[in-house]
């Protein structure tokens, strides 16, 4: 063998070998490489009603009230004389004119209260009938001059205090009459009755609270408003009201406001008069908004503001992309009875903005507005971005290990 031979195989040897480890790692580096490099950004499918754009609309002012109905005209009927109730005609729920006899009081003491009085009236009569014939005789025998003129000045004082009596005892007479017509109890209002508070046969007291009148034809409601938001108020503003058991809104306007103030809270109470309906109760509890006034303001859904934040902000779509934007707020009110608010710094008209129905968004997420109406029955996409390897693949050969390597070169050097 020549001796060059000799130190050739153990460097083809080396040699193979190191080519064989280095493209191994090469292969498992290209196998890694794709992996790290890729990216997968998930985009949010958003339904065209998930997205809602700034413009310019009219915003009506609106005042948030609360309050129970109460109707306009009602009364308590009570007992003006004491007594056994004898008879009560109504219940509650049932319909009452102005001066129908609702019940009866017992009447047997004040009968005989009243011809005690009459008798009294009587014999009351009687003595000023004789006080009024003594002074005429007095004044002949003055005349006559059988008595002094100090006898005559007795008479008239006497017939003087009996027609006092006589006509105290005649006002004792019609008290008794009037006491024997009170026991009758007549509705003061028509309307309905919304209490019954005794039952036939109690003994009732004077002032006793007997039955409750309402007259449902006219309501209201009562209301407190806090002392900055009067000025805004005014009689004849219209609103519109959510009752309690009625599927449709009521309206109602502005009746009155008090001039004073509530004393501790310093609230004013305002009353707004209800439109008549006939499903409305008196007591009911009713909510709703009072417009104040209205003017051409750039504007979004107060849904679309979030307030996660220090400061309020929306999420624009820039570019595919969600993107962070900072606003400051102004007035709020009502559009096709959904609540919108001004938009006084950060937004331009047109502008684009994910509503509140998109819910927690992260800036800077991409976005695709979708045809279909529900976003959620499409399956989201997923756009994946990769780095291009620079280096050129490895050609596709059939490594050759080690010990082929070395028979090789043995022929060859044979």
């Amino acid at each position: 063998m020549k001796p060059w031979l000799k130190w050739l195989i153990p460097v083809v040897a080396v040699a193979v070998l190191g080519a064989f480890i280095a493209r191994a790692l090469q292969a498992r580096k290209a196998e890694q490489t794709p992996l790290a490099a890729q990216k997968a950004v998930v985009a949010l499918d958003l339904a065209p009603s998930d997205m809602v754009t700034a413009r310019q609309i009219e915003l009506t002012r609106t005042l948030d009230v609360s309050g129970g109905l109460k109707a306009v005209n009602s009364a308590t009927l009570r007992a003006k004389v004491a007594g056994e109730l004898k008879s009560l005609t109504v219940r509650e729920g049932d319909t009452v004119k102005r001066g129908q006899v609702l019940g009866q009081i017992d009447t047997t003491e004040l009968d005989w209260r009243l011809r005690q009085a009459e008798q009294t009236a009587s014999s009351t009569r009687a003595q000023a009938d004789i006080a009024k014939r003594a002074l005429e005789n007095n004044r002949a025998l003055v005349a006559q001059g059988f008595i002094s003129p100090t006898g005559l000045e007795t008479s008239v004082s006497n017939d003087a205090a009996a027609q006092a009596n006589l006509q105290a005892a005649l006002a004792a007479v019609e008290l008794a009459r009037k006491a024997r017509g009170d026991s009758t109890l007549v509705s003061p209002l028509a309307g309905l009755v919304s209490q019954r508070l005794v039952q036939v046969g109690e003994r009732v007291s004077v002032d006793a609270r007997l039955i409750e009148v309402v007259d449902l034809s006219k309501l209201e409601l009562e209301a407190a408003i806090a002392p900055e938001d009067v000025v805004a108020l005014e009689v004849g503003r219209p609103a519109t009201l959510r009752v309690d058991g009625l599927p449709q809104p009521v309206s109602a306007q502005v009746a009155r406001i008090n001039p004073s103030a509530q004393v501790g809270s310093r609230s004013v109470l305002v009353y707004l008069a209800v439109e008549p309906n006939a499903a409305l109760r008196q007591g009911l509890f009713a909510k709703g908004r009072i417009a104040t006034s209205a003017k051409q303001v750039l504007a979004v859904p107060l849904t679309a503001v979030r307030t996660d934040q220090a400061l309020p902000y929306v999420l624009q779509v820039l570019d595919d992309k969600a993107q962070l934007r900072s606003v400051q707020l102004g007035q709020r009110g009502d559009v096709g009875g959904q609540p919108w608010v001004e938009i006084t710094a950060g937004l331009s008209d047109g502008a684009r903005v994910l509503a509140g129905s998109a819910g927690l968004v992260r800036d800077g997420t991409p976005v695709r507005v979708l045809a279909a109406p529900v976003a959620a029955s499409i399956a989201p996409a997923t756009v994946t971005t990769s780095t291009t390897s620079t280096t050129p693949a490895p050609p596709a050969t059939t490594a050759k290990s080690p010990a082929a390597a070395l028979a090789s070169a043995s022929s060859a050097a044979r």
